[in-house]
Order: structure tokens, then C-alpha cells, then sequence
């Protein structure tokens, strides 16, 4: 499960608004907007490979996500914990607590919390 910057971000917005129509994928995006057809054509894409189904509402379809934004996450963590930390436990710690600066402290609150 792979998107490109632009398919996540039109993702992203499917998954906060649950179903829109193109035109209102692009009032949500940020400046400078794609052209409507780059927009249109990256729905387009991502109906077809299994990320969005549509309502048709006379010549308009109405697009909503079939893949749960939790799925997706799962399957770039996965992606991350196996090809950048070798499904090492101990690198994904060290990681958390070099890079994103979590202390022992938090990580004994987080086992804690765990565990119940």
C-alpha cells in the first residue's frame, strides 16, 4: 500500500471529510491547487486501485474511501519497522527515544499502560 504525495493528501482528505465530490477535494487543498484534471485523474487512479467507490448523483460522483485511513497507517508502519529497523524491537526503541526524544520515564508510563 503505497501513495504518492498527492494521492495521500487527496487520502487524507477522504478520510477526514468520509465523501466529497472533486470540486470540494480541491477547495480543501492547499495553494497553488493542481489543475482540476490532475485532481480529477488522481481520484480516478486511486477508484480504480481499490481506495475509493463512488455515488453517482446525475453526472457528479460522490467519492468516499473503501480502505480505512487505520489500514493504510498499519501498512506504513509495518513497512517502516521492517525495511528501515529490520524488525529489530530494539531499534524501533532506540529510535523513539533518540529521534523523537522519548524518555525512560514515558517509556515506563507506556509499558505501564500496556499492560493494563
Amino acid at each position: 500500500m503505497t501513495l504518492n504525495t498527492l494521492e495521500e493528501q487527496i487520502m487524507n482528505l477522504f478520510w477526514k471529510l468520509g465523501k466529497a465530490f472533486p470540486k470540494e477535494i480541491i477547495a480543501y487543498l492547499d495553494e497553488p491547487k493542481p489543475p482540476y484534471n490532475t485532481i480529477l485523474s488522481t481520484i480516478r487512479k486511486l477508484e480504480k486501485d481499490g481506495w475509493l467507490a463512488y455515488h453517482v448523483f446525475g453526472k457528479s460522483h460522490q467519492y468516499y474511501p473503501i480502505i480505512e485511513q487505520k489500514q493504510f497507517n498499519k501498512s506504513i508502519f509495518s513497512k517502516f519497522y521492517h525495511q528501515y529497523l529490520g524488525g529489530n524491537s530494539s531499534s524501533l526503541l532506540s529510535y523513539f527515544m533518540e529521534e523523537e526524544k522519548i524518555d525512560i520515564k514515558e517509556l515506563e508510563e507506556m509499558v505501564k499502560s500496556l499492560k493494563n
